[in-house]
């Protein structure tokens, strides 16, 4: 008799234990659950806007009005944290915007003492092809900025070829420059940063790297990833940060962001273009409030001034939204 009751009891226990462990397994099991699962563990942020459909639904309509084959666009309001990207993550071909993260890789340099903005190097025009080391030249006519081709075997600082390569866009100023820091150093940072499918991987106008496809490419995100650390002044130092945003409010050709915009706002961007190819990457700034980013990426529109028209038609829709928006912090 008090065998089969002790029995009982182990019987019992044994039951109560495996009820208590099924059920802990059941619990972990839903927390698991609810961490891989993104909708089950999602945080609200302030990053979606009830009116960000339709600042997208009317850029979608100007896209398809230009008659563009591909439209990359990323905003970013540093003041609210409002963000809306449309096809962020396409790759273009870069142009002349892959300047901007070779004066990143300059200024960080420069910073860890490993060159001076006012050291002088020699104006060169020959160059080693990334395929095969043979070398090749650039020309006049095909450049932005023609001055500097008479000042071959002169010396020019550091400093002002940043400006010619950003406000006039001189590919001569580009490669001496590129070559003078490394594509690797420029990726390497760049990796660093969180810009992860940005490639600068060679100067201008390496013809052979260009038939084999080898070139600079770009994507939205990481183009507005890298104007928000200047921006937010957290690109290489604050200092750097703001001379680097200095030089991009001179820039010379203004045809994009710029012409979408009120006359009190200074835009600090770049610019870059080839055969149906335009783009411009910029930060805004407008009186009492703090700045926005935008990055517009067009590939496909044959006639340029069209695809200017269709930046600046897009930079136009994006300050009315944020014009509208009274959720900012001010200065």
């Amino acid at each position: 008799m008090t065998t089969v009751q002790s029995n009982a009891v182990i019987v019992s226990r044994s039951r109560i234990t495996v009820t208590f462990l099924l059920l802990i397994s059941i619990l972990i099991g839903s927390a698991s659950d609810a961490f891989s699962d993104p909708s089950r563990n999602r945080v609200p942020t302030r990053n979606k806007p009830a009116n960000q459909r339709g600042l997208q639904k009317k850029i979608e309509q100007l896209v398809k009005a230009s008659g563009a084959e591909t439209v990359a666009v990323a905003y970013y309001d540093v003041a609210t944290g409002k963000e809306m990207l449309i096809n962020p993550d396409v790759s273009f071909h870069a142009a002349s915007t892959m300047k901007v993260p070779v004066m990143l890789e300059i200024f960080r340099q420069s910073a860890a003492g490993k060159l001076s903005l006012d050291d002088r190097i020699p104006i060169k025009n020959d160059f080693a092809s990334i395929v095969d080391g043979s070398r090749y030249s650039l020309t006049p006519d095909s450049d932005s900025e023609q001055s500097l081709y008479a000042r071959v075997g002169e010396t020019e600082t550091v400093r002002e070829l940043i400006r010619l390569m950003i406000t006039v866009s001189s590919n001569l100023a580009t490669n001496i420059l590129i070559e003078r820091v490394t594509p690797d150093r420029v990726m390497e940072l760049m990796r660093s940063i969180g810009a992860h499918e940005i490639r600068v991987l060679r100067g201008v106008e390496d013809g052979k790297a260009f038939e084999k496809g080898l070139n600079n490419t770009t994507t939205a995100r990481d183009l507005l990833i890298i104007l928000r650390r200047i921006a937010e002044r957290a690109a290489v130092s604050a200092s750097a940060s703001d001379e680097m945003v200095k030089i991009m409010l001179d820039q010379k050709f203004n045809e994009g962001i710029p012409a979408g915009l009120p006359g009190d706002a200074k835009v600090s961007h770049k610019t870059g273009s080839i055969t149906k190819v335009n783009h411009d990457a910029g930060i805004v700034y407008l009186p009492g409030r703090k700045p926005y980013v935008l990055v517009v990426l067009t590939r496909g529109i044959e006639v340029e001034a069209n695809a200017h028209k269709l930046i600046a038609d897009i930079s136009r829709a994006v300050y009315q939204d944020y014009a509208s928006d009274k959720s900012y912090r001010s200065y």
